[in-house]
């Protein structure tokens, strides 16, 4: 696996954007932008608040599609690892959303900028969790 170069420039403009984004939908819509919380309200019974779940989650795809398209080199194919293996890991991140009743979206980004102790102590798991992942799985070689 080969190390890749990092630029600050590039995560500080998505952090920007994905702040402001999660900023002005608690603004203008009084909701938590946690991608877990949205898709589980869209995957339950049909409610009139399901077509914002929806054209957020659709947002998400296009917009990730579009960055594909102008920009694939930004992108990690992650096929190298297996069908297998990268389905595990999916399963994996779902369950732990739902012990830590929420997604580093939901927690790291709009709880701790609501000041929560909650998401504070959730997203420190978080990261330490990838951190101890990529320590213990050699992917800093």
């Amino acid at each position: 696996m080969e190390i890749l170069e990092f630029s600050w420039l590039p995560a500080l403009a998505g952090g920007i954007m994905i702040g402001t984004a999660s900023a002005l939908l608690m603004a203008f819509n009084g909701r938590v932008a946690g991608i877990s919380g949205i898709l589980g309200g869209l995957l339950s019974r049909w409610s009139p608040d399901q077509w914002w779940r929806l054209t957020f989650l659709l947002g998400l795809v296009l917009g990730g599609g579009a960055a594909y398209h102008w920009a694939p080199e930004a992108f990690i194919d992650i096929t190298e690892n297996g069908t297998m293996q990268v389905l595990a890991a999916g399963l994996l991140v779902g369950l732990g959303t739902r012990i830590g009743s929420g997604c580093t979206s939901g927690h790291g980004v709009c709880g701790i900028g609501r000041l929560s102790i909650r998401s504070l102590v959730a997203t420190l798991v978080f990261v330490g969790s990838g951190m101890l992942t990529v320590f213990f799985s050699g992917g800093l070689q």
